[in-house]
């Protein structure tokens, strides 16, 4: 039994975006080896040593937050951006182990991340960019220099961790009004299925002229009804508790075909939130509805000279239209969804111009 639990739970780890828990993992030992390092050859300096060993307490909680198999699957995406959070934090105390000099060789990279999450009116931003340009002068740094760099790469990441969560809100709530549309969904099938006649799906072509029968037309069977016959009690007999269903399925059917459609827009994404596959789904339940809603309108008399369709496969064929015409209110959705992933690691303005001017004389590193 012990096996087999152990089996089990190794196959649990490889669940989730296992790529990016090796990635990681794998800057998480880098930056040990780095870390090391310092502390080998800073033993006397204890603020080297104190910086060292809560990086390398962040980089122990990063690795034990990517373990997915300590974890509800449900949750791998949010512990991932846990692990990133602690792997930043680790990165950031190795930089204010880095002193001036290092620091230059660092500076594409840094200038990179703050680019990347940081408006272009900020003056963290702006204040690293006139650096980056004064350096590529003189190739030199100050600790206030230094000091600057530091805070704007720390405030850049945190933006981007604050980009990831928006990207986490944004699939929760779409996946939440996709499991009440699906709920309603499911409940409108049962309530017309118990009740078939209450509501009925069901058409009556050629009822108000002539004095020959009519005929009543649902979506699985259509009855021929003599001319003085009851409408309403014709309209019963001939529903059946399969109609609503039916149209569900048609119209989920239509709006997978439409999500499928979409496939051709759709960029994927880095993040550890799997945006493109609650947007497909969200479209299911909303074709199923939009399917039968639709029906209702047509019965209704909403859509002027399509009030009585003549068989039971125009409704179906109705069905599918008013199915894939989900798309008219999901791609809303879709367009914002984009929008939130666009927002995501890119950079929010081209880097700033440096000053034409000289700058002021600046004290050489110590």
């Amino acid at each position: 039994m012990t096996g087999f639990l152990a089996r089990y739970r190794s196959k649990q780890a490889e669940r989730g975006p296992w790529e990016l828990r090796e990635g990681i993992r794998s800057r998480a030992r880098e930056l040990r080896a780095l870390l090391l390092d310092r502390i080998s050859t800073h033993a006397d300096d204890d603020r080297v040593q104190n910086l060292a060993r809560e990086a390398l307490e962040e980089l122990e909680k990063a690795e034990q937050a990517i373990n997915h198999h300590e974890h509800a699957r449900y949750k791998n995406a949010s512990h991932l951006t846990v692990g990133q959070i602690h792997l930043d934090t680790a990165h950031n105390l190795l930089l204010r182990l880095s002193g001036p000099n290092e620091m230059v060789a660092m500076m594409p990279g840094v200038l990179a991340v703050v680019q990347a999450y940081l408006p272009s009116t900020d003056p963290r931003r702006v204040g690293v960019e006139r650096i980056d340009h004064w350096i590529t002068q003189k190739g030199a740094l100050t600790e206030d220099d230094l000091e600057l760099i530091l805070d704007a790469v720390g405030v850049a990441r945190q933006a981007g961790i604050r980009e990831t969560l928006r990207v986490r809100s944004f699939v929760n709530i779409v996946a939440w009004v996709t499991g009440f549309l699906a709920a309603a969904a499911v409940l409108l099938a049962v309530l017309g299925g118990v009740s078939d006649d209450t509501l009925p799906l069901c058409f009556t072509p050629g009822s108000g002229v002539g004095r020959s029968g009519y005929s009543v037309v649902c979506p699985v069977k259509s009855e021929l009804q003599p001319r003085f016959s009851r409408l309403d009690q014709n309209v019963a007999a001939a529903t059946t508790p399969a109609d609503y269903t039916l149209v569900e399925i048609v119209g989920l059917v239509a709006a997978a075909i439409a999500a499928a459609t979409t496939l051709r827009r759709i960029r994927g994404t880095s993040t550890p939130y799997n945006v493109p596959v609650v947007l497909a789904v969200l479209k299911l339940p909303t074709g199923a509805l939009t399917a039968v809603l639709g029906l209702l309108l047509m019965r209704g008399g909403f859509v002027p000279g399509l009030s009585a369709l003549d068989s039971s496969a125009q409704i179906i064929a109705w069905a599918i239209v008013f199915g894939y015409a989900q798309q008219l209110f999901t791609r809303l959705v879709d367009s914002q969804a984009q929008s939130v992933l666009n927002r995501v690691g890119a950079p929010n303005a081209p880097a700033a111009q440096p000053p034409s001017a000289s700058p002021a004389p600046r004290a050489p590193a110590h």
